[in-house]
């Protein structure tokens, strides 16, 4: 009798601790500590205007945090042909960004929700460093995504954009979801799900780019990746975000308001 006490009590202490650190254990950082890690430098040029002011930088991207939608409204990297290695990285926890001053969401609100944690900078493209890769499991570098969409034809954008870095080089990639009155919410802290994502791709001369941005909605579609190309015009409308707000006035203009496809090989 004794014996099956004991028992009992070792199990539901099992139980607790189990629930505990499900529930509110976090790792602490997956950044550099000593701020000595290699960094990726993105060109002044190419960087987005913050419209929230909250710019965090990572060793290997760059982030606009909006605390009312609980998510980035923009994610910024550089994806280089030497970046994309099939290193064999284990997948870290997803955490709170420690940079984000208010405090990024908790991925316990996705739990249940029935939406995927979609990463905005893919781990994909950073297995060549176990930092970069974990970096990219903070919570301010996800959003909520249909699965079917998540692995889908977004996938497929992903996929293209490696496809350009390993033609090309060097690509920037700005990203996020667009963050707009009215969204459904998940979670306590009310985390919002975008009806659009977007994606704006630059390579070349940094003073006068080659661009192409695209806008999808949040679902899963079998078109070809072509039929979701807009203007940087239409992104910014959308989102409100100035990109390119550091090239000369004419070259802005010219870049943004024109979608030149034949400059990049599908």
């Amino acid at each position: 009798m004794r014996r099956k006490t004991i028992y009992s009590i070792l199990i539901a202490l099992c139980i607790v601790g189990f629930w505990l650190f499900e529930n509110f254990y976090t790792q602490d950082t997956y950044s550099d500590p000593e701020g000595g890690g290699l960094k990726t430098e993105i060109p002044p040029t190419w960087m987005p205007k913050s419209t929230t002011g909250a710019v965090v930088e990572h060793s290997y991207y760059t982030l606009s945090y909006n605390e009312p939608y609980e998510q980035a409204e923009w994610v910024a990297y550089l994806l280089k042909k030497s970046h994309l290695t099939q290193d064999d990285r284990e997948r870290p926890f997803f955490i709170e960004d420690p940079k984000v001053k208010t405090k990024s969401a908790d991925w316990r609100n996705y739990k249940g929700s029935g939406y995927d944690r979609g990463h905005l900078c893919p781990a994909g493209d950073r297995r060549f460093s176990e930092q970069a890769y974990n970096e990219t499991f903070y919570t301010s570098n996800i959003s909520p995504q249909d699965r079917d969409f998540n692995a889908g034809v977004w996938n497929r954008l992903e996929l293209q954009i490696r496809a350009w870095a390993r033609r090309y080089g060097e690509l920037f990639i700005v990203t996020g979801g667009v963050l707009e009155p009215g969204l459904k919410e998940i979670g306590e802290e009310g985390v919002d799900v975008p009806k659009f994502y977007y994606k704006v791709i630059a390579r070349g001369n940094p003073d006068e780019p080659e661009v192409l941005a695209f806008l999808l909605p949040g679902r899963e579609s079998s078109r070809p990746l072509s039929h979701f190309m807009v203007t940087v015009d239409e992104v910014e409308k959308r989102t409100e975000i100035d990109f390119f707000k550091a090239l000369t006035d004419d070259v802005e203009t010219d870049l943004e308001r024109n979608i030149r496809a034949d400059a990049w090989k599908f």
